[in-house]
């Protein structure tokens, strides 16, 4: 405490802190960004391992063989649902029926904030179906569920088939403690939503939907299934969710485990597992897998049904069949067998998963990285923050000293003036016009869409994309910096004071972000840091305004764009990824309506009148 209220010692401080913090702010933002490259590399990243204990074998004998009578159920689906060009309920409800099922059906109907040109649906109704299968070894307390999506892109016709087969294997085994649940969605996952919400009694998106006629016991793990062919070459697994959200780490270490003993080729983000992770190829392979799982867990979208139980505390896993041109295939009965074993394993737990990671990035399937190796990532980008903060406020604090002089030392005959303080009046423009344009950025796209559609001749989605692009451009030229100065003596302190509270608002946003969407964090963090540490009102201003607008979070979402298609290398040009921009922000607006998304009110409200106040920075008069 005697170092902080001498004033001799706190300046020989302050000296010290101003001399070396470019240099640390330097070494803080490399250390981070090595960090994060080099989790890809043992021995950061580590075997993955069973911590259930219920789990912990694949002792199971699986006794599917019902391939022929999935590809028969496939087959019938597919040309019942080319008739009315709908989902066929009363055929679902049949051939559920059919396998000693009990069949209810739900329906539901949603009014989409604006209309979703991706998948051409505005006034959206349907049915879902789903049949219980009771176990006879309990009270119906517990359940699994096991759900195939069908929407207007895809039928999922040997997905429904390859259901029903299992549903009929399941009914004539007698050791199941679960109950365990078929379901199959209408309009992919609005069907999935609507089911959840009136399965758990709640309306969290304004769904309107009718109530559950039945039901099982508390979810405990959920599988959604995607096929379109008879034969696959591999199964690729998706574990990114809503907000970025993971399932328990045991749930995916369970599908490897037995796609290894069916012989069946798993993969992660469509790529294979490095097998030699001694040599550098594996490694940088698996940092390539690590990167578009990062990029696709920052969206904060729900990559798959299963997305959408995580928020129920639902552990769930997404499975799609790949059939591409390697030489082996894999038929149905393959794919039933591994989920067949998957649900004998989830059938012995005793209690929810929880022993295992909930927070965790992969390099590959069989690697991970756990959440106390990679937040130090994050942690030295935030330093850099904290470093200029501590600047800022050594040198708005020191009696007497211009910033410019902040590191001499004062003569033995220089009087030590008092400390002069900075009035939070001056600051109260730039911070509430920053916050009023994120407000504005949030509500009006979307409830003016119909008032533009009016005047201009564009479609509501267009509207809505125009008006969120013409909001963002407009916070950069509104004169919202303030004329107004401090002290007249100490004229820097206006814009000192002003970006003090900018890095701590930063920083406090990009730690809570990092908290929850580890990826969102960092991606952000990497980008804006550089930025919000260098902004000042002198120097090159034309050059710090470009370094702004390029880490921008709108030019950061479109850059990442590009990384994503480069990384699963299906290179985009210069007008695909406008366009792919343009729905990339259609489809994040959406999602925050239709699902909760966090992304865009995380931006809108967050960091964009956050950056916006250094752009105030760097205008200051």
């Amino acid at each position: 405490m005697g170092l902080l209220s001498d004033p001799v010692r706190r300046r020989a401080l302050a000296r010290i802190v101003l001399r070396l913090n470019t240099p640390l702010c330097v070494l803080s933002y490399v250390a981070g960004i090595a960090w994060f490259l080099a989790l890809a590399f043992p021995p950061l990243t580590q075997r993955t391992y069973m911590s259930e204990n219920a789990m912990g074998s694949t002792m199971v004998e699986e006794q599917f063989v019902g391939g022929d009578r999935a590809r028969s159920f496939a087959r019938d689906f597919a040309a019942h649902r080319k008739k009315p060009g709908a989902l066929p309920v009363a055929w679902l409800e049949r051939s559920m029926r059919s396998v000693g099922l009990e069949v209810y059906t739900q329906s539901f109907s949603r009014k989409l904030p604006f209309p979703d040109e991706t998948h051409e649906r505005y006034m959206v109704s349907g049915t879902n179906v789903y049949g219980i299968l009771r176990a006879p070894r309990s009270a119906s307390t517990e359940s699994l569920v096991l759900t195939v999506p069908c929407g207007p892109d895809a039928t999922n016709s040997q997905a429904v088939g390859l259901l029903l087969a299992l549903a009929a294997h399941f009914r004539g085994q007698i050791y199941w403690a679960k109950d365990i649940i078929f379901l199959v969605t209408d309009h992919d996952l609005l069907g999935t939503e609507a089911w959840l919400e009136a399965y758990h009694d709640i309306n969290v998106t304004g769904i309107q939907s009718s109530p559950l006629q039945g039901r099982a016991g508390a979810i405990q793990a959920a599988v959604a299934l995607e096929l379109s062919s008879d034969v696959v070459t591999s199964l690729d697994v998706t574990v990114e969710g809503l907000n970025g959200q993971l399932p328990n780490l045991d749930l995916l270490n369970l599908f490897q485990t037995f796609c290894q003993k069916g012989g069946l080729l798993c993969t992660l983000q469509g790529k294979l597992q490095p097998q030699d992770w001694t040599s550098l190829e594996g490694p940088l392979q698996g940092l390539q897998t690590l990167l578009l799982m990062v990029l696709r867990q920052a969206s904060g979208r729900p990559h798959g049904p299963h997305g959408l139980f995580l928020r129920y505390g639902v552990e769930a896993l997404t499975l799609r069949g790949i059939n591409s041109f390697r030489q082996y295939k894999y038929d149905l009965a393959t794919v039933g067998k591994a989920l067949e074993g998957m649900f004998r394993k989830l059938n012995h737990l005793l209690e929810r998963l929880h022993q295992s990671f909930f927070f965790y990035l992969l390099p590959a399937l069989s690697r991970f990285v756990s959440i106390g190796l990679y937040m130090p990532a994050t942690g030295f980008l935030l330093l850099v923050l904290g470093l200029k903060a501590l600047e800022l406020w050594m040198q708005l604090h020191q009696a007497g000293v211009n910033p410019e002089e902040a590191g001499k030392a004062p003569s033995p005959g220089t009087p030590l003036l008092p400390t002069q303080g900075v009035g939070l009046a001056s600051l109260t423009a730039p911070l509430l016009i920053s916050q009023a344009m994120g407000l504005a950025l949030y509500f009006l796209p979307v409830l003016g869409q119909h008032l533009a559609t009016q005047h201009f001749p564009v479609a509501e989605a267009e509207a809505v994309v125009l008006t969120l692009l013409a909001i963002y451009v407009a916070g950069l030229a509104l004169p919202h910096n303030t004329h107004r100065v401090v002290n007249s003596q100490v004229p820097d302190r206006g814009w000192m004071a002003l970006k003090l509270v900018a890095l701590i608002y930063l920083a406090l946003q990009l730690g809570c972000i990092a908290l929850l969407n580890f990826s969102l964090g960092f991606l952000l963090a990497a980008t804006m840091v550089p930025a919000a540490a260098l902004t000042k009102p002198h120097g090159p201003r034309t050059l710090y305004a470009a370094l702004l607008v390029v880490t921008s979070p709108a030019v950061t979402l479109f850059g990442s764009l590009f990384l994503w298609r480069e990384l699963l290398e299906v290179p985009l040009s210069l007008a695909e990824g406008w366009q792919l921009f343009l729905t990339a922000l259609a489809q994040g607006v959406l999602e925050h309506y239709t699902y909760g998304a966090l992304l865009f009110p995380i931006l809108a409200l967050g960091l964009y009148p956050c950056w916006l106040l250094f752009w105030n920075v760097l205008f200051w008069k």
